[in-house]
């Protein structure tokens, strides 16, 4: 059975990684408009990964009797500076996902709740995987600055890591 401030924190995840869907849903949008089919595709992956990333949470509570509370989504950003001003907000976000990620982490440590840092643990993990990530391409981004001929390449490249 879980404890009523780790039913809330996991809720607030769940809500948390649904949030982060529609943030890439957005930025795949914007990279469209901008005929970046191959970071559009990445985004559209990475809406897709974060839906699956609350999904496992959801469905985590549930089997441990909780019941799934689901809020609004905020909104988010539909327009954008730049390609480098995407990939600048997808590496705070993927950032700020980290913190919420440790700090249930640590929730479920001071509880004593095993179950939910085993679950934890593997968001620990991925989160690691999704900052460098978005390091990496921000990084690309960056070095090639607005070069067109460069940003289709990484464009295209980008697209192919992806599938």
């Amino acid at each position: 059975m879980l404890k009523k401030t780790v039913l809330a924190a996991l809720n607030e995840q769940v809500n948390a990684e649904l949030h982060s869907a529609y943030v890439y849903l957005g930025m795949s949008a914007w990279c469209e408009g901008k005929n970046l089919p191959g970071f559009a595709g990445w985004m559209r992956k990475q809406f897709e990964e974060e839906q699956a990333h609350a999904l496992k949470i959801y469905d985590y509570v549930l089997d441990q009797g909780g019941e799934v509370v689901l809020k609004p989504i905020a909104g988010v950003p539909a327009a954008y500076k730049s390609l480098q001003d995407v990939w600048e907000r997808t590496l705070k976000h993927e950032r700020q996902v980290t913190a919420l990620i440790h700090k249930l982490y640590a929730l479920a440590q001071k509880e004593q709740d095993f179950a939910t840092q085993a679950l934890m643990q593997w968001y620990v993990t991925e989160q690691v995987e999704e900052e460098k990530n978005a390091s990496d391409i921000l990084q690309q981004v960056k070095m090639v600055g607005t070069n067109s001929s460069s940003i289709f390449f990484i464009d295209r490249h980008v697209g192919k890591s992806r599938e």
